[in-house]
């Protein structure tokens, strides 16, 4: 018999200042109804959503208010490159 698992839907918010920050910070993160949350806001704030399951996941061990680790700046960076991209052609 087949098993039927749903896997748990996880989020996690970024920001960065870079005039104040060194890195991104973790500014939210959740799973399941906290994760639905975190991207209802998002969206109702027109704030770009990024979908990446391995990245969610890592930034779940993290603190809030922590800045992300090394080993993260070269996807996080990836995914700044992406939004930023979207702020540009809505200028």
């Amino acid at each position: 018999m087949k098993e039927n698992k749903k896997k748990i839907k996880e989020a996690a918010a970024l920001k960065f200042s870079p005039e104040i920050d060194d890195a991104p910070k973790l500014v939210a993160a959740g799973k399941g109804v906290v994760a639905e949350k975190i991207i209802e806001k998002a969206k109702k704030n027109n704030i770009p959503i990024h979908e990446n399951a391995e990245l969610s996941h890592e930034l779940q061990k993290m603190n809030l208010g922590s800045e992300i680790p090394p080993e993260l700046y070269e996807i996080v960076a990836a995914i700044l490159a992406f939004v930023a991209k979207i702020d540009y052609d809505y200028d």
